[in-house]
């Protein structure tokens, strides 16, 4: 891990310049006291997790020959070298289950299954993810995991499966501590390493036992590809910090970056926000198609240093007031008589 220099800037400005919509980032020496979370203790996540979901682009329209062009695209773009490791396919990959209970695959646009195509991800170098709701139906009515998540979770391990996102669709008359607690026994049982991902949009308070739970539980709606939405994500989980750490994150949703909805400066304050956060960097872009503008934000090593930063510790707010907040995050450093934040 490369050590940040408290002299570097957060963002791709100069020291002291302003982003748009007044997001001010820079680095100095401060005092601030920070708790830290024990975590859901499977080995995994121990910085937050880096990798491309299908969603935010493509919704519902998604096949296996994009889900693999995107892999071959972040394997060639830098990004697969810059720390994004896992490809997540999102909702509308399943149309059945078949007689013994096992989910189906939709044979139309994934011909191939997704054990081959988990095969063909780990061939190029990345891990794979799968997408799942607690309810009876997924958020695009395809079918959901509620009574099968024993079913599923072997599923997932049988197909080579890496990272599973669990969605809160259709869950009348669930909980979400216990319906997530139950997806996250059926995954330790089957004894393959998953990533668990839970999203039930911030309801029932996960980040007060997701660490217990899962290595990521989303604290906000869901983002869409304009300022305010992202702004109002992230004020959703500023004051989240104490609840983070290595193994467990707090998740304000997936990046915009790059999907077009914002400027070249917004999406810079964007994705130096997560950092600051500690989030999991999840891009939700065209890797394919990317511009090479968007692809700088995405490859920028100090802004992922900041956010892979070994310590974990999220940022808090140390001065809030109507035109900017100053967040502050401690960051590890090699030189026990140097201490490096990140502001």
């Amino acid at each position: 891990m490369k050590e940040v220099d408290v002299k570097k800037v957060l963002v791709h400005k100069k020291a002291g310049q302003k982003c748009q919509k007044g997001v001010l980032v820079m680095a100095v020496l401060v005092v601030l006291f920070v708790g830290c979370s024990e975590a859901l203790d499977n080995g995994l996540a121990r910085t937050p997790p880096m990798g491309w979901n299908s969603w935010n682009h493509w919704g519902c329209n998604i096949n296996e020959t994009i889900i693999l062009d995107t892999a071959k695209a972040m394997r060639a773009n830098g990004m697969q070298a810059a720390g994004y490791q896992y490809v997540n396919v999102d909702d509308c990959w399943a149309i059945g289950r078949y007689p013994n209970g096992t989910v189906q695959a939709d044979p139309k646009t994934f011909p191939h299954g997704i054990q081959w195509l988990a095969s063909q991800v780990h061939s190029l170098g990345f891990k794979f993810g799968i997408y799942t709701c607690a309810g009876n139906l997924t958020c695009q009515g395809r079918p959901g995991s509620e009574g099968y998540e024993c079913i599923d979770a072997q599923t997932y391990a049988d197909w080579g499966v890496d990272y599973v996102k669990e969605d809160w669709c259709h869950t009348n008359g669930l909980q979400p501590e216990p319906a997530y607690s139950k997806m996250r026994d059926c995954l330790n049982a089957t004894g393959r390493p998953m990533v668990f991902s839970l999203c039930d949009w911030g309801r029932g308070d996960p980040w007060k036992w997701g660490n217990q739970t899962g290595n990521l539980w989303r604290t906000t709606q869901d983002i869409k590809d304009f300022w305010w939405s992202m702004i109002l994500n992230f004020d959703e989980q500023h004051n989240l910090a104490k609840y983070a750490g290595p193994g467990g994150w707090n998740d304000p949703d997936m990046l915009e970056v790059g999907n077009g909805g914002m400027t070249f400066s917004e999406y810079q304050a964007h994705f130096s926000l997560w950092a600051m956060l500690a989030a999991p960097l999840i891009a939700g872009n065209n890797p394919i198609s990317v511009d090479s503008q968007s692809l700088s934000i995405f490859l920028a090593p100090e802004i992922i240093a900041v956010d892979q930063d070994p310590l974990g510790i999220q940022a808090s707010t140390i001065f809030h007031d109507f035109s900017k907040r100053i967040l502050a995050r401690p960051l590890y450093s090699s030189v026990s008589t140097q201490q490096v934040w990140a502001v």
